[in-house]
C-alpha cells in the first residue's frame, strides 16, 4: 500500500470511528430516555430516523475511501457498505454492553464513549483490501474478544471477591475458629457488624445429631465476667479463677444446655451446646485461633459465610 493509500484509508477508518462514537451514544441515550417515558412504543421513532441518519453518515464517512476500498466506489455500494458496516459494529457494540453489564471495566465514561465507534472502524478496516489492514483489525477483534470474554470477566471476580473479603474483615478481632469437634464439620458463619457466629453440625447430616454454637462478640464492658443474678431454675453457674464463666441448664432427658463463656483478647467468646460436654466445648475454647485467609476463602467457596447488617 503506498503512502497515499494509507493516509486515505486511516482517514476512512478515522472518520468511522469518530462519527460512530459520537452518534452512536447520542442514540443509545434517545432510545433508553424514550422507553423510559413512554414505553417501548415510544422508542419506534427514534430507531426509525437515528438508525437511517446513522447509516447515511456512515456513507458520508466512506467517501474519501472511493480508490481504497471497492464497495464505496458508488453511492449504491457504498450505502450496502455503510448497512453491513452499522450491523457488525452494532453487533460489536451489543457485545461490549453485555460484557460490561457483567462488570469488566471498560474505564471511565470517555473511555467507553470512545470505545463504542471501534467496533464500527474495525468492521470497516475488514473491507479494505490490505492484508496488514485486516490482520490488524483481526488483532484488534482478538483482542477484544480477550479481554470482554476472559481478562476482564476474570479481574471482575476478582474485584468482587476481595470486595466480599474486605466486608468480611472489617472487624477482624472478632474473627476466630476453634478446632472442629470430632464427628462434625462447619456448617454456617455469619458476619455482624459487632458480632461473628460459627455453627457446627454432625459430619453426616440428617443421619446424626449435634449442634454447637459459637459466638465472638466486641464486650459491652471490661469487667470481669459474672454470672446473672438470680441464677433461673433448674440452672448452675459458675466463674472459676481464670475468669471462665460456665452456665448449665438441666434439660428433660436428662440432658443439658451447657454454655462457656471467656474473654480472648479483645473479644467476648461463648460456645454452647446440649451434644457436647464441658471438657469439649473448653477445647473448642483452648483452639480460638484468627480466621486465615485460606480458612475464609474455603467459607466463601462453599457458600457457607453470609454478611448481616
Amino acid at each position: 500500500m503506498t503512502s497515499g493509500r494509507a493516509a486515505l484509508t486511516a482517514l476512512h477508518l478515522l472518520l468511522v470511528w469518530a462519527m460512530t462514537a459520537a452518534m452512536m451514544p447520542v442514540l443509545g441515550f434517545g432510545i433508553v430516555a424514550s422507553a423510559w417515558g413512554g414505553g417501548t412504543g415510544a422508542t419506534v421513532p427514534v430507531f426509525l430516523l437515528g438508525v437511517p441518519l446513522t447509516v447515511g453518515l456512515l456513507a458520508v464517512a466512506g467517501l474519501p475511501a472511493r480508490t481504497v476500498v471497492p464497495l464505496c466506489d458508488s453511492a449504491s455500494r457504498r450505502l450496502g457498505w455503510a448497512v453491513l458496516v452499522f450491523v457488525l459494529g452494532t453487533a460489536g457494540v451489543a457485545a461490549g454492553l453485555a460484557a460490561y453489564a457483567a462488570d469488566v471495566d471498560l474505564g471511565g465514561a470517555g473511555t467507553r464513549i470512545a470505545l463504542t465507534g471501534v467496533p464500527y472502524a474495525v468492521a470497516a478496516a475488514f473491507f479494505v483490501p490490505s492484508r496488514g489492514v485486516r490482520l490488524a483489525a483481526l488483532a484488534v477483534l482478538a483482542a477484544g474478544v480477550a479481554y470482554g470474554g476472559f481478562v476482564g470477566p476474570a479481574q471482575a471476580r476478582q474485584r468482587q471477591y476481595d470486595a466480599e473479603v474486605a466486608r468480611y474483615r472489617e472487624n477482624p478481632e472478632l474473627l476466630y475458629l476453634g478446632a472442629t469437634p470430632p464427628g462434625m464439620q462447619l456448617s454456617r458463619a455469619e458476619v455482624g457488624p459487632a458480632s461473628f457466629t460459627v455453627e457446627y453440625g454432625p459430619a453426616r447430616a440428617g443421619y446424626e445429631l449435634g449442634y454447637v454454637g459459637l459466638v465472638v462478640l466486641s464486650p459491652s464492658t471490661t469487667e470481669p465476667l459474672r454470672c446473672p443474678e438470680p441464677v433461673e431454675q433448674d440452672a448452675t453457674c459458675t466463674v472459676d479463677g481464670h475468669g471462665e464463666l460456665a452456665r448449665v441448664r438441666d434439660l428433660p432427658g436428662d440432658t443439658h444446655d451447657i454454655t462457656l463463656v471467656r474473654r480472648h483478647r479483645d473479644a467476648e467468646v461463648q460456645v454452647s451446646s446440649q451434644f457436647l460436654d464441658e471438657p469439649g466445648l473448653r477445647r473448642l475454647l483452648d483452639t480460638l485461633h484468627p480466621l486465615s485467609d485460606g480458612e475464609l476463602a474455603k467459607l466463601i467457596e462453599e457458600k457457607k459465610i453470609d454478611y448481616r447488617l
